[in-house]
């Protein structure tokens, strides 16, 4: 006699298990980020420190978030307005065109302080960490119309800084294309974000294999193989090309893991879909949950290792949660506990708005002023 699930305890294994894969995806690419500009060889002990790309990946996190709050609140929004918002407040911590930015967001009529939300609070999100040249260059034409300040770039920025995206849901993909394409105008930045959203979300939903193997292995090269699946085949959106080439990464991760050649011919340069093909190369090949320091030591052995280490940390992190991260790591990084908090208010708000809406109080009376909806 087959016992019977109790629903409550499944809905909360469902629960317990996108919080986990969530908090993966987000310490996962920052320390995929450290490690691949420490070239693979982290420090024994001491503080680990953030990159660029993980710093506007905060800023994406927290753009959604602040794009869903308006939302609901305002009953309309333009997210990549929003998200570009979030860069802005990103670029004047860092000090780069500081009054122009305050000119174009701070409103005279308002007492409050610019740049607003809690991430402004963060000291090593002022720091500077790398350089993100395709990203301050459009920003710096921020008085512009935003159809006209994206550089005609392919830079793997545009990629990493959207892996968060995912978590939003399948219908949010497309979004990741627009965020990308904010300050990267080549059409490979705007597609290369898609297909990774596709890939990552694929990563965080899939459900734990049956059947004989190791399971930790076939989960991951299996939410591989079901998101290549996945990718959007209209004109337009994903060439085949594109597609067959990801597909072919995926299958040489499989069947010729681990080949350094190989991988520097797949992931050549700092460009997006560089970033993409070696991450998901380096996936497949070192899919298992007890594998996740030997894969990042490899990404960061890549020509641009920074980028293709960050990619594979977001893909491994998502599909096997943080409790599969190295805990050294982890507890070592300067921005682990904003990226925990960041993946948990992103669950949050999507399940429960915590602030409620223009109709409806909200439960959490501090919530707008950590993502006020403006």
């Amino acid at each position: 006699m087959v016992a019977q699930q109790d629903p409550h305890q499944e809905y909360q294994r469902r629960v317990w298990r996108m919080q986990s894969r969530v908090r993966g995806l987000m310490l996962g690419l920052a320390l995929g980020d450290t490690a691949g500009a420490a070239r693979g060889a982290l420090p024994a002990a001491g503080p680990l420190r953030a990159g660029v790309s993980t710093q506007l990946a905060c800023f994406t996190a927290e753009g959604v978030i602040r794009a869903m709050v308006r939302g609901q609140h305002k009953g309309v929004c333009h997210p990549p307005g929003v998200v570009l918002h979030a860069y802005c407040r990103w670029a004047a911590l860092q000090g780069v065109e500081a009054d122009r930015m305050r000119r174009r967001w701070a409103s005279p009529l308002s007492d409050r302080p610019w740049p607003d939300g809690w991430l402004a609070g963060v000291p090593a999100l002022a720091e500077r960490r790398g350089s993100a040249p395709a990203t301050v260059a459009a920003l710096s034409r921020i008085e512009d119309p935003h159809s006209r300040i994206a550089r005609p770039s392919r830079g793997c920025h545009a990629l990493t800084r959207t892996l968060p995206v995912a978590v939003a849901g399948p219908e949010w993909a497309q979004q990741a294309g627009e965020f990308a394409a904010l300050t990267h105008g080549d059409p490979a930045a705007r597609s290369t974000a898609v297909q990774a959203a596709v890939l990552l979300r694929h990563c965080l939903t899939a459900s734990p294999p049956d059947g004989p193997g190791d399971p930790a292995d076939r989960l991951a090269r299996e939410a591989l193989e079901k998101g290549l699946a996945a990718l959007p085949s209209r004109p337009g959106r994903v060439p085949g090309d594109e597609r067959e080439r990801l597909s072919a990464a995926f299958r040489a991760g499989a069947d010729q893991p681990a080949e350094p050649a190989r991988l520097a011919r797949l992931a050549p340069d700092a460009s997006a879909p560089s970033a993409l093909l070696g991450g998901l190369y380096t996936a497949a090949s070192f899919p298992g949950r007890d594998r996740f320091r030997a894969a990042l030591e490899f990404a960061a052995g890549a020509p641009d290792g920074d980028s293709v280490a960050c990619v594979t940390g977001a893909l491994l992190g998502a599909v096997h949660g943080a409790e599969a991260l190295p805990a050294d790591l982890v507890s070592r990084h300067e921005l682990a506990w904003v990226l925990d908090a960041l993946a948990r208010d992103l669950l949050v708000q999507i399940e429960d708005s915590p602030s409620g809406s223009e109709y409806v109080r909200g439960w959490d009376p501090h919530w707008w002023d950590r993502y006020p909806g403006w």
